[in-house]
């Protein structure tokens, strides 16, 4: 199965290097922290079974909120909890795009809009 964080270091590279100077850092952050998440940029540590003795290795982790690798039991939890908020009716989901005269201050402004 591709993760994002394979996708993040085939593609980043050239997204960053396009879209970089456009992307607000907390982007770039999840992106970094993503890319070297597991992986021996981070380093890893050595544990041993009591029972027998046996060696393995495990790469550290990023522990980024926005790691789908290091959040995914936390994510896990909070569906759950929401799935028990909802009542019990249909719902639906309306999706809407933006004019585009009113995208930069959407993108600029992430948080109020």
């Amino acid at each position: 199965m591709v993760e994002l964080a394979d996708i993040f270091r085939r593609h980043g590279p050239a997204y960053r290097a396009r879209f970089g100077d456009r992307m607000p850092p907390s982007h770039l952050a999840a992106m970094a922290a993503s890319d070297q998440c597991r992986t021996e940029a981070l380093g890893g540590h050595v544990s041993q079974c009591p029972a027998c003795s046996a060696l393995e290795y495990s790469d550290h982790a990023c522990k980024h909120r926005h790691c789908p690798q290091c959040q995914h039991e936390a994510a896990t939890r909070w569906l759950e909890q929401q799935w028990a908020l909802l009542l019990p009716a249909p719902y639906f989901l309306v999706t809407f795009t933006l004019p585009e005269a009113l995208r930069p201050v959407a993108r600029s402004h992430q948080h109020r809009m």
